[in-house]
Parts: structure tokens; C-alpha cells; sequence
């Protein structure tokens, strides 16, 4: 029988390492049985940012790592442009499988749904404990609704800088969707105001050390 959601499969002990090792058994949901292995979260314990995603994308699922695709790149880009060391950032996701449908040789990206989310969400509860960040951004809808409740909306909140009982949140797009962008004005557009959100997580940091 499977389990009800990945708080069976938490740790006693609740450091990022022994988070990860737990992760990697996790049958919370159905998500496991189609992807190559669990992706969980990575960076420094006193990271200055905490960055949540949707879920990990193809590249992520066989290389084991967050937001290392085409996604991970641009995210890279308007870390750089905007300042911001990516080594001094974590990153995760709301999800931590992998979840797609085969079309061919490829498989394509399904959106998890609301159960696989809020299954995995136990997850996501126990890495923001261990690191205690100063600002957590939220990438996309499926983020925002995992930590914030399904009734939030980033198009009303985004680039803002809102109190959560998790702490500051910035919720802003997620980078894969300005891929997605129908024509390169809207990428080019779209892309500017990405970078504009990380150059405000860029003075949330800046104030945070000098506080």
C-alpha cells in the first residue's frame, strides 16, 4: 500500500543531508515509478535566497540535479545580470519527480497535479526549516500554490515582496515558461521583467547583510 504523502518517508533527523538521503526512498505519490530518481534541493545552509521550482524537467531527472536544463540556464543568466552568486543561492521544487507522458523517444512534461504536490509538499516544509532563509521566490503557479494554498496568484503578486508564515516570499514566473513565449518580442519581453525580479531579490539580499 502507498504511502499517504512523503511525511512517512521524513527523517528523524532533519539536516539537508539526511533530508536528501530520506528523499531518495520516497513513495509518497506514483511519481517515482516513471522517473530515473528523486531530484531534491541544493545549496548552502545559509543560502541567501531560496529559489522553488515546479518540478524537475528531463535534464534534471538524469542528472539528479535542480534546474540544470534550459530553464537552469536562464535562471543562471538573471542571476548573473542581476548579481547574484548561484552558489550562494538553494534551489528545489514543489515536486521531486520527474513527471511526464512518452511521445516517441521523448518524454514531455506533464504538470503534477494538486495530490502529487501537496504529497511531496512535506518535502519542500522540511528543507525551508533546515536552511531558514531570509527570502524564498517563488518560480510559477505550481510553487506558489505548494507553499502558499491553491487560492494564490503570482499574476497579482509578482515582484512583491509579501510575509508568509514561512518568511518573505517573492513570487515571480517560472523561467521555463518565458521559453515557452510565443515570438521572440514576448521571450525578449517577458525575459526583462525576469531579470527585473531578481535585481529586487537583489536588494532584499543586499538590505538582509547590512541588517
Amino acid at each position: 500500500m502507498m504511502a499517504a504523502s512523503a511525511a512517512d518517508f521524513l527523517p528523524d533527523r532533519r539536516s539537508l543531508p539526511a533530508l536528501e538521503e530520506a528523499a531518495h526512498d520516497c513513495r509518497g505519490c506514483e511519481l517515482y515509478k516513471n522517473a530515473t530518481q528523486t531530484v531534491f534541493g541544493e545549496g548552502p545552509i545559509d543560502a541567501d535566497a531560496f529559489f522553488v521550482g515546479e518540478q524537475p524537467g528531463n535534464d534534471e531527472d538524469l542528472r539528479g540535479r535542480p534546474f540544470v536544463g534550459p530553464a537552469g540556464r536562464l535562471l543562471d543568466e538573471a542571476l548573473v545580470a542581476a548579481g547574484i552568486d548561484r552558489s550562494r543561492v538553494y534551489v528545489t521544487n514543489a515536486v521531486k519527480h520527474f513527471k511526464s507522458i512518452q511521445r516517441g523517444k521523448r518524454r514531455l512534461h506533464q504538470k503534477p497535479r494538486t495530490r502529487e504536490m501537496m504529497a511531496c509538499r512535506p518535502w519542500l516544509l522540511a528543507e525551508i526549516e533546515a536552511v531558514k532563509p531570509g527570502v524564498i521566490v517563488l518560480l510559477g503557479a505550481t510553487a506558489a500554490h505548494s507553499l502558499m494554498g491553491r487560492h494564490f496568484r503570482v499574476t497579482a503578486t509578482r515582484g512583491a515582496i509579501i510575509a508568509s508564515p514561512y518568511g518573505r516570499v517573492l513570487p515571480t514566473v517560472h523561467p521555463s515558461s518565458i521559453l515557452r513565449a510565443p515570438d521572440r518580442d514576448e521571450r525578449h519581453r517577458q525575459k526583462e521583467l525576469f531579470f527585473a525580479d531578481m535585481k529586487k531579490l537583489r536588494s532584499v539580499i543586499d538590505r538582509r547583510a547590512v541588517a
